[in-house]
């Protein structure tokens, strides 16, 4: 008898999510450096299958309080698998990546979105939102639902949040450089003036040992005292932000179907990825904000030598370039919307100049409290509008002086009419009362303590 051919790709890196991030197999990593050396190497054209754990490595439960996000330990994350060598990538090629299908992994079927406490990460709303909060949600096929914001159900857009090839030594010379003159300039004249009306969070995460898994070099835990280890570690980038080599972008329209191309810094490229999303909403506004999950990539590779080129560099150097990108053909179908604008004039009444962020702030501002007069919490739908698919857009970037911004939230996500007319909620608006909000997000058990970031599997 024959024997049965195989359809699944090959699994290159695989992850027991019941294990702790830096017990895995195959050596994780969470921060970016050239001397986190690969830990596979996959050959052009091949198909190969990636798995991940959550970004945060398992610190967030399936349950109904919201310490553990108060409490998160942020110093661990990012989680990624790779980096992944490409046996003909060479420095000043361009990488191109095919999302050939996503999913969260078997018998994980469950996501997370939350508020970080305004002392431990903080938020795009930190400053209406200063408490943590948690949703959790099921997952059934392509549809999500959770306990914790009845009423609403959705297609899920899977994507990894954070995907991207290593830097050169140059190149996370860089970023250490501009990044460490942007957090010298805070509390001074010349820190950035959205702080004035963003609460203030760090203005960049610099490199750090705490916390830092290093791949094949090692964990933190098992190499104090290894002064190789510690200089790399020094000078490691933390994958917070989106950069250069892409990275941690929030990009939710790189699902499936989807092709990337990345610059290449490094022979091999090694390409890395993680925080995979079962959804997200245009501008991940709550911070810890998709849906959160573990998760697999089945991907392929291509090279094109010395492509590197076809990228604009705009800035001071010629490693100032961005990668780009193809949308696949698989989306959620949505026809109808309510759209929110908002302009650059912040909650005090103050003009600001053009400033798009401050008009996304109310852009975001205006449906939360709108949505809030149907039935839900105003954390409801902050949480909601950080992982649903919703589009956000700058409308308007040159009529002086206001930016203008929108949001667009599908209608039929709810089981309920949203939209304006005369009824129940105009009533109860009219008579200055609420409709009484059905369940809740998960909270903290005592909001007048401080957070104490810590995770207690953490080795001493």
């Amino acid at each position: 008898t024959t024997q049965p051919v195989s359809l699944m790709p090959p699994t290159l890196i695989g992850v027991d999510v019941n294990k702790r991030a830096w017990e895995q197999a195959v050596p994780l990593h969470n921060r970016w450096h050239p001397e986190i050396p690969p830990v596979a190497t996959v050959k052009e054209g091949e198909v190969f299958r990636v798995e991940t754990i959550d970004w945060t490595g398992g610190q967030i439960k399936n349950d109904d309080c919201s310490d553990d996000v108060k409490n998160v330990d942020l110093n661990q994350v990012h989680y990624l698998s790779g980096p992944i060598a490409i046996e003909t990538a060479e420095v000043g090629d361009l990488l191109k990546v095919e999302l050939l299908n996503l999913g969260p992994l078997a018998g994980d079927e469950w996501g997370f979105t939350g508020t970080f406490h305004k002392d431990n990460g903080g938020g795009f709303l930190t400053d209406h939102f200063p408490e943590a909060t948690k949703a959790c949600w099921d997952f059934e096929g392509i549809y999500c639902k959770s306990r914790n914001i009845p009423g609403v159900r959705f297609a899920g857009l899977i994507h990894p949040g954070l995907i991207g090839t290593a830097p050169s030594h140059e190149l996370l010379a860089m970023w250490n450089e501009r990044e460490g003159a942007l957090v010298a300039s805070e509390g001074t004249p010349q820190a950035p003036t959205l702080c004035g009306v963003l609460h203030t969070r760090p203005l960049a995460c610099l490199p750090t040992p705490e916390g830092a898994m290093l791949g094949k070099l090692g964990h933190v835990s098992a190499m104090k005292g290894d002064s190789e280890w510690a200089r790399v570690a020094g000078e490691a980038a933390r994958t917070v932000p989106g950069r250069e080599n892409g990275g941690n972008c929030d990009i939710k329209n790189l699902s499936r179907g989807c092709a990337v191309y990345f610059p290449v810094f490094v022979k091999g490229a090694n390409l890395s990825m993680g925080d995979m999303h079962f959804s997200q909403g245009d501008g991940e506004v709550s911070f810890c904000g998709a849906i959160e999950m573990s998760g697999f990539l089945e991907l392929k590779c291509t090279v094109i030598k010395g492509g590197m080129k076809l990228l604009p560099a705009v800035g001071p150097s010629p490693l100032s370039v961005n990668p780009i990108f193809e949308i696949g053909p698989l989306e959620p179908r949505y026809s109808e919307y309510l759209v929110f604008e908002g302009i650059s004039v912040d909650e005090t009444g103050r003009q600001h100049y053009l400033d798009a962020t401050v008009a996304y702030k109310r852009a975001v501002l205006n449906c939360i409290k709108y949505l809030a007069n149907f039935g839900y919490t105003e954390e409801q739908v902050y949480l909601l509008l950080s992982c649903c698919p919703c589009e956000g857009r700058i409308s308007g970037i040159v009529d002086v002086p206001n930016a203008v911004c929108t949001l667009a939230i599908p209608l039929a996500i709810f089981d309920r009419d949203v939209r304006p007319k005369a009824g129940l909620e105009l009533e109860a608006l009219i008579q200055g009362i609420r409709i009484k909000a059905i369940g809740d997000v998960s909270r903290e058990s005592d909001s007048s303590t401080a957070p104490k970031p810590l995770d207690p599997r953490m080795p001493v």
